[in-house]
């Protein structure tokens, strides 16, 4: 029999990659479904990849509409199991996966460190759906507390003689229909103008600035340029947290904010303060930000435990 995996791009994804060793045997046979995009195209290479359309966060219409697509997946595959990160896309598959009498897992995102997202919400009405928090606080009946990305990860010092800034990365993620401009207009104003910075900007309208940006780059060539850097600046995605994370680095994160239409809620500022918090990264809000901040930022470094 076979485990689906079913995320949506961006942070769910990265998040559900990374967690499959904890999650799946090895000798498992694995089949994903998510979105098509250059990062998933690019982390799922050699995989065995089911593409659907493309959900917006609550686009319950979509959801619908991707659920014959989801019955066709599971019996075409002979699917036995289902796991899930989210978000909306969830939904098309783990309701359906109980109905066929499958096993069924969500776990809900780490960007949710103080209760479960709509999605979550919605699949607590679903009988047989194992519901996983990625923190202990919140972990009460029905949900449990099993896995998190983040338990993997503590920050060191980094030696006293540590080079100067010279490579920056900024990442402003790749979710559809927000922008982040905001972040990039602080930037301009306090990056050193003899840096080398990789953009990525997304959705992100960089029109009118002094930005060479790049809507976004393929999973290995944007964590390639992750480790050169010297530096990351990041929107509060779990993906680009992640990114830095793994490639060692201690991110300054900023949260998108809901009411500059910059993402369907305040959930980034969830992950921007259990990071910080953690001491795996440093958040600051758009109006706060400092030069010196990622000076600070990179003072420390990060293991893998």
């Amino acid at each position: 029999m076979v485990t689906l995996l079913v995320a949506a791009t961006g942070g769910h994804l990265a998040q559900l990659h990374q967690l499959r060793p904890r999650l799946v045997d090895a000798e498992k046979d694995v089949v994903w479904a998510t979105f098509r995009t250059p990062q998933s195209e690019s982390m799922l290479a050699g995989e065995m990849v089911e593409y659907v359309d493309y959900t917006a966060p609550r686009d319950f219409r979509q959801v619908v509409r991707n659920t014959p697509r989801a019955v066709g997946v599971m019996r075409r595959h002979h699917i036995d199991t289902v796991i899930s990160t989210g978000s909306a896309i969830a939904l098309s598959f783990l309701p359906i996966a109980r109905l066929m009498g499958l096993a069924a897992h969500y776990i809900e995102s780490a960007a949710r460190s103080d209760g479960p997202s709509t999605t979550g919400r919605m699949l607590e009405k679903v009988p047989g759906v194992k519901l996983s928090s990625q923190y202990r606080s919140w972990a009460r009946p029905p949900w449990e507390y099993t896995v998190s990305v983040f338990d993997d990860f503590v920050a060191v010092p980094r030696p006293q003689d540590q080079p100067k800034i010279k490579k920056l990365v900024v990442t402003l993620g790749t979710i559809e229909g927000y922008h982040f401009r905001s972040l990039v207009e602080r930037l301009v104003a306090i990056i050193p103008p003899d840096l080398e910075v990789l953009w990525q900007v997304g959705n992100t309208d960089v029109k009118g600035l002094p930005v060479l940006g790049v809507k976004t780059l393929p999973h290995h060539e944007l964590h390639a340029a992750v480790a050169e850097s010297d530096a990351i600046i990041a929107h509060a995605g779990i993906g680009s947290a992640l990114a830095a994370l793994n490639a060692g680095h201690r991110p300054v994160l900023v949260p998108r904010r809901s009411h500059r239409g910059e993402h369907v809620d305040d959930h980034q500022l969830q992950i921007a303060r259990e990071l910080d918090g953690r001491d795996l990264a440093l958040h600051r809000e758009v109006e706060d930000l400092t030069w010196a901040d990622v000076e600070s930022a990179v003072r420390r470094r990060i293991q893998t435990m």
